[in-house]
């Protein structure tokens, strides 16, 4: 009885280190889950765009779309104008043409938008990582101030789960007019650790994406939005992201979940977006 019982130990400790290694031989693939098929473009939604190509200081090249403004009265909002542009740094999985829904928004309000897939998404050269990925977000801001002229309090850095260790990472070394956080994450540690309680994530882990640590050093004014529903990112973890930010700055809380809050909950969203960038961009056209 006690060999058995001693055999069965060793067999689960030995399964329990093959589930450990295989976790930390492939949490790049569990982080990062690009698709390379554009299933749309802005023009399927009735917007114009252009289709730009950026080069990162590594030698890949970016895919994207510059969205431009629609031609039309801002008479409701007059602080956000077709002056004002927002960069776009999105999720984790697919590619860009994925979120043409959430383009159509800020569109909507009157704002050009910038959308590019990270390296190793869509049409893009390249794998990804965690560096990658900040050295993709710089060439994207230098495409906006050096190719297309833009100041830099004309850009409004957005970021939606992933996309939100982007542009934090990218607002704390330029200076954004602001910055809208949308269903982010304190750190990878932490989710993974939400997730997979049983494995040691946190020492595990090799990809940070540390919001937390990066908001206090963030002068720009700051929206931050997340639901309650959130199956993906826990509430709590973006209200910690938010609580660590410097002022100014301001929470909202939406419904739906990780994927359709900005639909479910559009119009609140719509307007508390509207109403955060008439405030703070109204003196800098």
């Amino acid at each position: 009885m006690r060999r058995t019982m001693i055999n069965t130990a060793i067999g689960l400790a030995v399964g329990y280190g093959a589930i450990v290694a295989l976790a930390f031989a492939f949490q790049d693939q569990l982080l990062f889950q690009p698709s390379g098929r554009l299933l749309a473009t802005p023009d399927d939604a009735g917007m114009s765009y252009e289709t730009v190509h950026l080069d990162t200081d590594d030698g890949e090249t970016l895919h994207g779309w510059w969205i431009p403004a629609p031609d039309v009265s801002r008479e409701t909002s007059p602080g956000v104008s077709a002056e004002h542009t927002l960069l776009f740094f999105h999720g984790n999985a697919g590619n860009i043409s994925g979120r043409l829904e959430s383009v159509q928004q800020f569109h909507q309000l009157g704002l050009n938008v910038l959308i590019v897939d990270y390296r190793g998404y869509g049409q893009s050269t390249g794998s990804p990582s965690e560096e990658g990925i900040y050295r993709d977000a710089a060439a994207c801001w230098r495409y906006l101030t050096a190719t297309k002229g833009l100041a830099p309090q004309e850009i409004i850095v957005f970021g939606r789960s992933m996309g939100g260790g982007a542009a934090t990472w990218l607002a704390t070394r330029k200076q954004p007019g602001a910055v809208i956080l949308e269903s982010v994450f304190t750190n990878v540690p932490d989710v993974g650790a939400h997730h997979y309680s049983f494995l040691p994530v946190r020492t595990l882990a090799t990809n940070q994406f540390d919001n937390e640590s990066r908001v206090p050093e963030i002068d720009a004014p700051k929206l931050f939005i997340h639901s309650r529903d959130d199956r993906v990112v826990p509430f709590e973890l973006g209200r910690r992201v938010y609580e660590a930010a410097a002022e100014p700055k301001q929470f909202l809380e939406i419904e739906g979940g990780h994927n359709d809050g900005f639909l479910v909950s559009a119009d609140e969203y719509l307007r508390t977006i509207d109403d955060f960038l008439s405030e703070h961009l109204s003196d800098s056209s």
